[in-house]
């Protein structure tokens, strides 16, 4: 792996996303936030708000960091200072959304009492998973900002 000294002043571009610190991050908050949108997506939560807040999030934020890695990987960016303030700022506000929609859900799974086990352990780990796609999310921003600042 590349050390983060080397590339704190540039973005990556092709395989280099593959090996660089933030975006090696991307493909982990692909995995866990497609988990989060299919576990929410099988289960049955009664306060229909707060599934439908989580489910927003979790296809944005997925659907946002695909087509953000595709642009770092395509190296659409040109290495401007810009895409590296946006690359802050999305993973910043997708942190912010996912912390939101996980107390949300995990307040709603945890006055959830009378549905079946089977049900009730999709729910944990819909929770579970959207907590570490939070952290997932955060630790990107703030290498991001790092990487920002740097240039």
């Amino acid at each position: 792996m590349a050390s983060t000294s080397a590339t704190m002043g540039h973005l990556p571009s092709g395989i280099g996303i593959c090996t660089t610190i933030p975006d090696i991050l991307y493909l982990p908050e692909l995995i866990f936030g497609g988990l989060v949108w299919i576990l929410v997506a099988c289960t049955y939560v009664v306060p229909a708000n707060p599934q439908g807040w989580v489910m927003f999030v979790s296809v944005f934020c997925f659907t946002m960091t695909f087509i953000w890695m595709c642009i770092f990987a395509c190296g659409v960016h040109q290495n401007s200072r810009g895409w590296a303030t946006a690359d802050f700022v999305y993973h910043g506000v997708a942190a912010l959304f996912y912390l939101s929609a996980s107390v949300a859900l995990a307040k709603v799974t945890i006055d959830k009492k009378d549905d079946t086990l089977f049900n009730y352990r999709l729910d944990i780990s819909a929770v579970v998973f959207s907590y570490i796609a939070t952290l997932l999310y955060f630790i990107h921003a703030i290498f991001s900002a790092w990487r920002w600042k740097s240039f």
